[in-house]
């Protein structure tokens, strides 16, 4: 029962007074926000969307410009990968190659082959160091 009416539902001067300073007090307000009472506030609103509208559509094209960046440095990444891959096969190949002449170099029994390699390598050293000094 409130303190300002009574049980018959009767409108007492105290409660219309009551009732009229509530209005003026919470006038435009409802449960869970602000109510936009007139056409100046809906365009303010309206204003304020088409702003953050416009914000968002900037923002979308700085967006999209750095994904295409992204995407365009990654491709050319990808590409010198390829060539540097396709460059260390080349390099193990040529490796492979060499490894099997040594093996079949140092597989031979033959001391004349060896002694011409060890020979080759020492004039070899000799000559860098005499030029380089």
């Amino acid at each position: 029962m409130s303190f300002l009416g009574n049980r018959h539902g009767i409108e007492s001067p105290a409660r219309r007074e009551y009732l009229g300073n509530r209005a003026a007090l919470f006038d435009g307000i409802e449960e869970g926000g602000i109510r936009a009472t007139s056409s100046y506030s809906h365009e303010i609103d309206e204003l304020d969307n088409d702003r953050a509208m416009d914000g968002l559509q900037d923002r979308v094209i700085i967006l999209k410009r750095l994904t295409g960046d992204i995407h365009e440095e990654v491709e050319s990444h990808n590409r010198v990968l390829d060539r540097m891959g396709n460059d260390m096969d080349a390099s193990r190949g040529i490796l492979s190659g060499t490894m099997d002449r040594f093996k079949m170099v140092f597989e031979t029994k033959s001391s004349r082959r060896m002694a011409m390699l060890v020979t080759s390598f020492v004039v070899l050293f000799l000559l860098i160091y005499y030029l380089t000094k």
